[in-house]
């Protein structure tokens, strides 16, 4: 008995000053857990599979929120993303501070993501994302630029400041600027730290401190039971004085994209366009986007990013996908295609795909998904290869 109330006495006491500290403030504790079995066939190779969590969902944070009165709120959000199919502790996502008015928006200042992934298109019409099956980069369907401006699953925008707007009549939108020098995810440099440009080996910002920008808008309306939606979007990646001098690059990277969503009882209809101009991010993806390893940020012999564009070179990516909800139970088939068009060091390249498969929720914060996907390649230089992927998962949220 006396051992029970002295653990009473010193839970209680590490208790009070948690307690107040957090007086006025809300704090969260959040994560998700995945695991899925994933098999990748590329032809004329060894079959690749896996199981653990290398596109990354699996992820643990806190969110903060503090109100200062008035209707003004102070934000504070850390994330790190890790794998369940290895012992790494991860590899940090989303970390930023922010102010919110119900009023005026957000805004946030730090590592953000980016509105192409989770504001307008990319992810939120994507039901395979963070799952192998995902349309960006391994599908071939989604751009997910390693610079962090794509809608790359694990794509992240570090040194930026990102505001979003309240929804207003229907009408709202997001956008984000990077100062020239940030130290962002660039595999257009391959500059070393003490070569003729020392700094950042990652520095894809503009030259004269050039800001690169990304801005995006959608409306969303219910008519007659209907719900419908349409977005836009416009990222603009000046390249740098490192990528002008040895790189041969002239040309900033602009992408453009629009898309539709239709909803209508248990259906569901999306679809999205996008351009691509002197890609320069575009050219290649996140590491998650091809499969590689999130927790480690290492690639993976799986990976095979079908979504690049050819370095300097244009080109488009359209995607479709359409569900059905029954009970607990959504049935999907997505697909769509890339055309990387052809420059002077490198071939056209064209790859097509298709996804099937379901997801069953066992509850509101578990779940159980799988399926099949089938990607095709026409590539002169035969660098990429047709594949079969299949995969069954858990994946459980709290």
């Amino acid at each position: 008995m006396k051992k029970k109330l002295i653990s009473l006495a010193v839970a209680g006491a590490l208790a009070v000053p948690m307690v107040a500290s957090a007086q006025g403030t809300n704090v969260t504790l959040f994560g998700s857990v995945q695991a899925e079995y994933a098999t990748v066939n590329r032809d004329k190779q060894s079959s690749q599979a896996h199981i653990g969590d290398d596109t990354g969902k699996s992820r643990w944070g806190m969110h903060v929120t503090e109100n200062l009165g008035g209707g003004l709120k102070a934000k504070a959000h850390v994330e790190y993303g890790f794998s369940t199919g290895s012992g790494a502790l991860g590899i940090a996502r989303e970390r930023w501070v922010g102010l919110a008015n119900d009023n005026w928006g957000e805004v946030k200042f730090g590592r953000v993501q980016s509105p192409f992934k989770d504001f307008a298109g990319g992810n939120t019409i994507d039901a395979f994302s963070y799952t192998t099956l995902q349309a960006s980069g391994s599908g071939g369907t989604m751009t997910a630029s390693a610079n962090g401006l794509g809608s790359g699953a694990n794509g992240f925008v570090n040194s930026a400041v990102r505001y979003d707007s309240p929804k207003v009549e229907g009408f709202s939108f997001a956008g984000i600027l990077m100062p020239g020098d940030s130290n962002r995810l660039d595999p257009a440099n391959i500059i070393a730290a003490t070569g003729p440009y020392a700094g950042s080996n990652s520095n894809s910002g503009g030259e004269d401190g050039e800001w690169d920008f990304q801005v995006a808008g959608k409306y969303e309306a219910k008519v007659a039971g209907h719900n419908l939606g349409a977005f836009g979007g416009y990222s603009r990646d000046n390249i740098s004085t490192r990528q002008r001098t040895n790189l041969g690059l002239t040309n900033n990277e602009h992408v453009w994209r629009g898309g539709l969503m239709w909803g209508f009882q248990n259906f569901k209809l999306s679809g999205q366009y996008e351009r691509v101009s002197n890609a320069v991010g575009a050219a290649s993806c996140t590491n998650a986007a091809a499969l590689g390893n999130p927790a480690t940020g290492l690639g993976d012999s799986r990976g095979q990013c079908n979504s690049a564009m050819n370095l300097g070179g244009d080109g488009h990516l359209w995607f479709a996908g359409g569900q059905y909800d029954w009970g607990n139970t959504s049935f999907i088939a997505q697909g769509g295609m890339t055309d990387a068009n052809a420059t002077a060091l490198a071939a056209k390249r064209e790859v097509s795909s298709f996804t099937v498969g379901l997801i069953h929720n066992l509850s509101k914060r578990s779940s159980l998904f799988g399926g099949y996907q089938r990607a095709m390649v026409d590539d002169r230089n035969s660098l990429f290869r047709d594949s079969n992927t299949y995969s069954v998962g858990m994946r459980h949220n709290f």
